[in-house]
């Protein structure tokens, strides 16, 4: 208790009892010896973990305790997190995002990567660049730091590309042939889209468009300066209501929560000469919050739906207390031999704050991808 304490200096008295219906549940549960028990005691979404060879798993993501900017975690085992503080700052020397812009300039979905002995941090921010004042403005921009504790500094005074649509969800994957590929979500904003479904939800009266957001991929620059070539489109929201994925992908409309379609939080991963690309669906705020997965053999695709999806997503209607499962990313235990998913959810006690999961992740077969998840009973530690 008395490291929330401290960590809550000066908050209202109300914002310390959500925190501590939130946290201290995690930090005061007891689970057996050699287990751990899910959600984590770390609370913020888009959960990106980076595993330093040699010293230890940073995790960052979006919102937390950092203002206008980013926080990290650092872990030894994948379990127990120490709050590293904030480690980006919009700020800095070369900020190129607007602060003020909506959502307190949206700072939202940062992975860091290892390269040549420096660590980049792609991110998502509002661009102060709006002379037609858009509501949302998001780019994509990379900053860099000797350390993965920071502090970052943007690389450079702009943001990476201008694709002329609002971007997130930065992803960049590294492949063995010395190629670097960005992959990143085109806003749902101003994008409405035609489809069955539009169609349906139309006629139905809830809707008079629906709106998407859709993955795309690029090459990277060895720089992180620009991109080369045109971007890709690689994932889209169903066309046709008789797709196998369209149930699930459109539960956001088919609920009338929301006239958006979403595919986003793309996260790439090779494994077996097959590229994975895992993917989340619906509204990000809403108990519908799912992932699914595609595979290609090539890292710009074409991909295919896998047809097992979803492959993680609410368990409410089994008796569990978890929802809006979604945006992950892929991690390994500290023996190198298991893989995790890293994402974020709510319980029943959480309410509206997203809090962090890991659960185990298999590739049965090639082609083929399992999320043991969410589980909230005692687990196994990652095997060390």
């Amino acid at each position: 208790m008395k490291r929330i304490i401290n960590t809550l200096t000066g908050l209202s008295l109300l914002t310390l009892t959500m925190y501590t219906s939130a946290s201290s549940a995690q930090d005061n549960k007891t689970v057996p010896p050699g287990t751990y028990q899910n959600p984590l005691s770390v609370e913020f979404g888009d959960p990106y973990v980076l595993h330093v060879k040699g010293d230890k798993y940073y995790m960052y993501g979006t919102g937390g305790t950092a203002q206008k900017g980013y926080g990290a975690y650092s872990s030894t085992d994948l379990v127990n997190w120490k709050n590293e503080g904030q480690v980006y700052f919009a700020s800095n020397v070369n900020g190129w995002s607007d602060s003020t812009a909506r959502w307190d300039g949206a700072y939202w979905a940062p992975e860091v990567y290892e390269k040549d002995g420096k660590f980049y941090m792609f991110y998502s921010a509002q661009w102060k660049e709006n002379p037609t004042n858009e509501e949302e403005n998001f780019r994509i921009g990379v900053a860099v730091a000797d350390k993965p504790t920071g502090p970052f500094v943007d690389l450079y005074k702009r943001p990476v590309f201008d694709p002329g649509y609002p971007v997130i969800d930065a992803n960049v994957l590294m492949d063995q042939q010395g190629k670097m590929y960005l992959y990143y979500s085109r806003c749902c904003y101003k994008h409405p889209v035609e489809s069955e479904f539009a169609a349906w939800a139309k006629q139905k009266g809830w809707f008079r468009e629906i709106e998407e957001s859709w993955v795309y991929g690029v090459e990277l620059k060895p720089d992180f300066s620009g991109v080369i070539g045109e971007p890709v489109l690689l994932l889209r929201p169903p066309v046709r209501m008789s797709d196998r994925q369209a149930e699930w992908e459109s539960r956001s409309v088919t609920s009338k929560e929301v006239n958006r379609r979403w595919t986003e939080g793309s996260v790439a991963f090779k494994k077996d000469n097959l590229y994975y690309m895992m993917y989340s669906a619906n509204y990000f705020g809403g108990k519908n919050y799912a992932v699914g997965y595609a595979t290609s053999a090539s890292p710009l695709g074409p991909f295919k739906k896998a047809a097992n999806n979803p492959v993680l997503q609410k368990n409410v209607e089994k008796g569990g207390v978890v929802t809006g499962t979604g945006h992950n990313s892929v991690t390994y235990s500290p023996d190198g031999k298991e893989m995790f998913c890293v994402y974020h959810g709510r319980t029943a006690a959480s309410g509206d704050q997203r809090v962090v999961f890991i659960d185990r992740m298999k590739i049965p077969k090639k082609g083929t991808l399992i999320v043991e998840g969410p589980t909230t009973t005692p687990q196994p530690l990652p095997a060390k």
